[in-house]
């Protein structure tokens, strides 16, 4: 059965209408995993001579046991994000004679050789291999591996479980934050407790089997989560929910735009995607703590700018990036409409200018690590409004995969609305405002640098007209193909 279903996903690949758009991102996203699977195989090779140099009176072995707690909590939240769950449309399986068991094992069974578990694995093993190069002993150290790869399996069945409850992330994330937060100040070692934990997997060997059992009983979990829900009347029916009216007509004297900036809120009031990328948003005010209490970043401009444009720009970053998306159940219907694209990209980008806004007004407070770290996230606000807002506008218009509004990624439907081109149009969103300081800040000092970053976002806003024009014409040469896009789901 398994071999049917393998065959089942290979004629969906290639059958695809969007064939050649879905092997160049493959091809891309092999090249990444490559890229990224080596750096891991390399640091796992030089790891412990690193860790020697330099922490020379702790063994390497338990300096990366101190770590590994934080490995846990930060692979959880980065897996939340970039793990896109499997996918199989079940509802033609469901009338044929195949036990519901077999198609469950096989997704599940599909998640286990997701590159997200590989990667963690690409360093434990080279890292193993140099423990028993260097004369650690063999039943000891594989003991401790196998540990490590059971725990790789409990992250990959626990992220599907977040995946379905967003309540599981912000647990996780507040963990993560607080346990870093009382570290630092010695309230808690949470180095010493993440030691104890993992050390004790390398002491004593036979404690492998308490992973292994906690991956046996998470496969269960998610195996009668799933179960379920594998039924055709529940996938099929919707959930009759009543809808919340608000007040909107302050929004009546922003002219043209209001109708579509009206759409816009209610869609983020009442639909479950875009409250999570409004929340993602203001959890990304807070990023610069990360950067800013830390001695190592604290001198780096570099870090310094990167920080400063998410903790200002994280609304427009997540939601821009779904443009045209977001719309993308009733797209067809508004473009038979008489609808001027202007207002209705100016619209879109006017939200995100709101968020911005808002966003740099919550971010005063970061004052308290001097003027120089604020007046690099002023420069920086000034850089997303008027640059990072319609590269990220642009983008849409390259961005043609669905967005399910109401339904979170989950093993019957892909709703992440995430590509590889976003991922490429990402690249000058990130490095364009350090290319713009970095330069003036070498040749004439850190001054110039944020005046030429801020300049840059002021001279974007003088020409917003011209920028939204280009872009609505963009958007127009690729408007059937869009619609075809999105019909196909």
């Amino acid at each position: 059965m398994t071999k049917t279903f393998l065959s089942l996903e290979w004629k969906k690949f290639f059958r695809s209408a969007a064939f050649t758009k879905g092997m160049v991102i493959k091809i891309l996203m092999i090249i990444g995993a490559l890229y990224f699977g080596g750096i891991a195989i390399v640091l796992g090779v030089f790891s412990f001579k690193i860790l020697q140099k330099a922490v020379p009176d702790v063994d390497p072995l338990i300096t990366v046991n101190q770590f590994l707690m934080y490995w846990v909590l930060g692979e959880l939240a980065f897996r939340f994000f970039m793990h896109q769950l499997p996918v199989m449309n079940i509802k033609p399986l469901m009338v044929l004679p195949i036990k519901r068991n077999k198609v469950i094992q096989f997704l599940l069974n599909k998640t286990i050789f997701s590159f997200f578990n590989l990667i963690a694995l690409f360093f434990f093993i080279p890292f193993s291999a140099v423990l028993l190069y260097k004369g650690y002993p063999p039943f000891q150290v594989l003991g401790w591996l196998l540990s490590l790869g059971s725990i790789v399996l409990c992250l990959n069945f626990v992220n599907f479980i977040i995946n379905k409850n967003n309540t599981y992330f912000y647990i996780i994330v507040s963990i993560a934050a607080l346990s870093i937060a009382l570290n630092k100040y010695d309230v808690i070692s949470f180095t010493s407790i993440s030691e104890s934990i993992f050390y004790s997997l390398y002491q004593t060997p036979y404690l492998v089997v308490i992973p292994l059992l906690l991956a046996y009983f998470l496969y269960k979990f998610n195996f009668n989560m799933v179960a379920k829900q594998f039924y055709l009347d529940g996938i099929i029916r919707k959930k009759v929910k009543q809808v919340e009216t608000k007040d909107l007509s302050f929004i009546d004297q922003l002219g043209d735009i209001a109708p579509f900036l009206k759409n816009d809120v209610r869609m983020v009031w009442r639909n479950k995607r875009p409250k999570q990328v409004l929340l993602t948003g203001f959890f990304f005010v807070f990023y610069g703590l990360f950067f800013f209490t830390f001695d190592m970043y604290k001198d780096n401009y570099f870090f310094t700018a990167f920080a400063s444009i998410f903790i200002t720009g994280g609304f427009l970053l997540t939601f821009g990036q779904y443009v045209p998306s977001w719309d993308s159940e009733y797209y067809k219907l508004m473009m038979s409409q008489n609808i001027p694209y202007y207002q209705y990209l100016k619209s879109k980008w006017s939200l995100m200018v709101v968020g911005v806004v808002i966003a740099y007004i919550l971010s005063i407070p970061y004052i308290y690590f001097g003027l120089e770290t604020f007046a690099m996230i002023s420069a920086a606000a000034l850089f997303n409004l008027g640059l990072n807002s319609f590269i990220t506008l642009y983008g849409g218009a390259l961005n043609r995969v669905p967005v399910e509004l109401n339904t979170k990624a989950n093993a019957f439907g892909n709703t992440q609305g995430f590509n590889a081109t976003q991922l490429l149009i990402s690249i000058p969103k990130m490095l364009g405002p350090y290319v713009i300081f970095i330069v003036p800040y070498y040749f004439l000092g850190f001054k110039a640098g944020v005046i030429a970053l801020a300049l840059s976002g002021i001279i974007g806003l003088v020409f917003m007209k011209y920028f939204l024009k280009f872009i609505e014409k963009t958007y127009q040469k690729g408007k059937y193909k869009t619609i075809a896009a999105f019909a196909e789901k």
